[in-house]
């Protein structure tokens, strides 16, 4: 009797913004249980955590992560007001000089990001070239990041398109997928206010009230100094991006749904959270241990 012939497996990783270190989480876990993809593709933050995986990394990327504290990640944000909030190249440049920039299609794993076309609004697959180009385009959040210009096109984050990418994921040649999904909680969250949000750090303060600065001339006059006090642009901003997100991921998921979903809730988790990652990784190997049954399930006939 010969044995079953094992299927291609494909992780798709998607947006999110600070809670996508809980994709660092799934990986282990699912590695934990046994399965180990074949493949994997990211948007966004999806794309970041997907290219450390392809390249081997994961483990150094996870230990930088750990160690983030909040002047780490003020560090990273070159603020501007041309183009994006953030211009990203202080990120980019980190990455440059403590990760190798391997073309794509020399990475151990095959992996592949999405960015979103300004332009023309296509959705752009990136699946050779630089690495850190590719992540670049693909973490270029509207509002907050500045658009990347990469081989003569203007791109930014592939969330607006394709948050969950489950087609990249087959058209790389996966026949299973897993898709994990970090938007799932996040729609009916009520934005916070600045009374709701406890007391921030020094550095958080500071930078806040370099950012607002810049944002005032953009912001109205409140007539009513009575009137309940209104979310900050950054949390408008973030809203309508999560918004938008979760009803483009189940649109494209109902007409090309993966075989599995992973959904780590962590809709209490701010944009620029990133110095929670223990906080997200933990959730990520909770919510594959939850669907594990599912996953099981999936796996047994190939096993």
């Amino acid at each position: 009797m010969s044995t079953p012939r094992k299927r291609r497996l494909g992780l798709a990783l998607g947006s999110g913004s600070a809670r996508g270190w809980a994709h660092v989480g799934v990986i282990r876990a699912l590695e934990r249980a046994g399965i180990k993809p074949d493949l994997v593709c990211g948007t966004s933050i999806g794309a970041l955590v997907g290219a450390a995986y392809a390249a081997g990394e994961l483990e150094r990327f996870e230990q930088w992560l750990l160690g983030l504290g909040v002047r780490d990640v003020l560090s990273f944000l070159d603020v501007r007001m041309n183009g994006g909030m953030i211009k990203g190249e202080r990120l980019m440049e980190f990455f440059r000089l403590n990760f190798i920039d391997r073309p794509i299609e020399e990475l151990p794993m095959p992996f592949a990001a999405v960015a979103t076309d300004l332009n023309t609004g296509a959705e752009v697959w990136l699946r050779e070239g630089s690495t850190i180009a590719a992540l670049r385009a693909s973490i270029a959040l509207p509002a907050l990041f500045a658009p990347a210009v990469h081989q003569g096109r203007l791109l930014v984050d592939g969330a607006l398109v394709n948050p969950v990418p489950v087609s990249l994921a087959r058209a790389m040649g996966a026949e299973v997928v897993i898709a994990v999904d970090l938007s799932s909680d996040i729609l009916g969250r009520r934005m916070r206010t600045e009374q709701e949000v406890e007391a921030p750090a020094a550095e958080i303060s500071e930078w806040r009230r370099r950012l607002q600065g810049r944002l005032s001339t953009l912001m109205p006059a409140r007539a009513d100094d009575d009137a309940p006090k209104l979310p900050s642009i950054l949390e408008v901003v973030a809203t309508s991006i999560n918004i938008m997100q979760v009803r483009v991921t189940r649109s494209r998921m109902a007409g090309d749904p993966p075989d599995a979903v992973v959904a780590p809730r962590l809709a209490h988790l701010g944009l620029l959270d990133f110095h929670r990652a223990r906080e997200a990784i933990n959730e990520g190997e909770r919510a594959v241990e939850a669907a594990l049954p599912s996953l099981d399930a999936l796996f047994k006939p190939a096993r």
